[in-house]
């Protein structure tokens, strides 16, 4: 009798904002950012096994990877007698300020709950994720979100739109735990982003407005040692990009363009950085799940 195999897509998630506004007692830092999804998917495929297997395409140990993290931790948090078999096929950079790992986290707890028939609600799910990492939490709730806390405070918003985009990074990699502990906080008062305005701002895809408002506090530290950063930042300005930021931790650039022709004629001039073209993904927007 054939297994039954579960197909799952995790997506990449860009950062609009990022602001830290205090280290914690614990050694995180809370934060005020919005997150949201963009289509570049990992590909899951999970099947019923014996033990916990993670065959990956990702060159570090199965042990160090956060899908392996995740499925050990439901399992031993549901009491779960047998194990799963897990594929993960990489297309999100690795360490890029993508959340790529966080993400195939998150979905490893959603289809696992599903091929155990566990049955688990959703703020169960979300109380585990934050046990693996701060961005994890936020792929278990939702596409577009409001975050805070270090990670595991996170309030769905509603926007309707899709947004073109250029992804790009360079030939680095940038930790962040490295970012964080590099990142010291200025003495000048900045003012607090308006989520009421940045969500109209985006609605009505004001991008001056938007652009006037937003910011990265981690851009300054991983620019100081990785000066490419900058280079990528302004590189998509000259071509056409109405907005580039810094994604989470780096080193991803996006770039925000009015059509995504622009940003693939844009990709043409980043030199030898990797580049995607995707788009924001809406509020109560679905992707192909498949059961096999």
């Amino acid at each position: 009798m054939k297994k039954m195999k579960l197909l799952l897509k995790a997506p990449a998630k860009i950062n609009w904002f990022l602001e830290i506004l205090k280290k914690r007692d614990d050694g995180y830092h809370d934060i005020l950012s919005v997150m949201q999804c963009v289509d570049l998917f990992d590909d899951l495929s999970f099947e019923k096994s014996g033990e916990i297997e993670l065959i990956s395409d990702m060159n570090i140990p199965p042990e160090e990877n956060l899908v392996y993290r995740a499925a050990f931790l439901l399992k031993e948090y549901s009491s779960y007698k047998g194990g799963a078999r897990i594929f993960l096929k990489k297309h999100i950079p690795h360490a890029a300020g993508l959340g790529g790992g966080s993400s195939d986290a998150a979905y490893t707890l959603m289809g696992l709950n599903r091929l155990w028939e566990l049955g688990l609600e959703t703020k169960t799910i979300a109380e585990l994720a934050s046990e693996i990492g701060s961005d994890v939490p936020f792929f278990i709730n939702g596409i577009f979100s409001l975050v805070e806390g270090r990670g595991e405070k996170v309030k769905e918003l509603k926007n309707e739109n899709s947004v073109a985009m250029l992804l790009v990074k360079p030939d680095i990699s940038v930790s962040a735990s490295w970012a964080y502990s590099s990142y010291r906080a200025t003495k000048l008062t900045k003012k607090h982003i308006d989520i009421k305005l940045f969500c109209q701002f985006l609605g009505k895809k004001d991008y001056t407005s938007l652009r006037s408002i937003i910011f990265n506090d981690l851009e300054k530290p991983v620019i100081d040692k990785y000066h490419v950063v900058e280079d990528i930042k302004r590189a998509l300005i000259e071509n056409g990009a109405v907005i580039s930021s810094m994604s989470g931790s780096g080193p991803v650039v996006f770039g925000v363009f009015n059509s995504a022709e622009e940003a693939l004629r844009a990709s043409k001039n980043m030199g030898a950085n990797w580049c995607r073209v995707v788009r924001t993904l809406k509020t109560d927007e679905q992707w192909e799940t498949k059961i096999q």
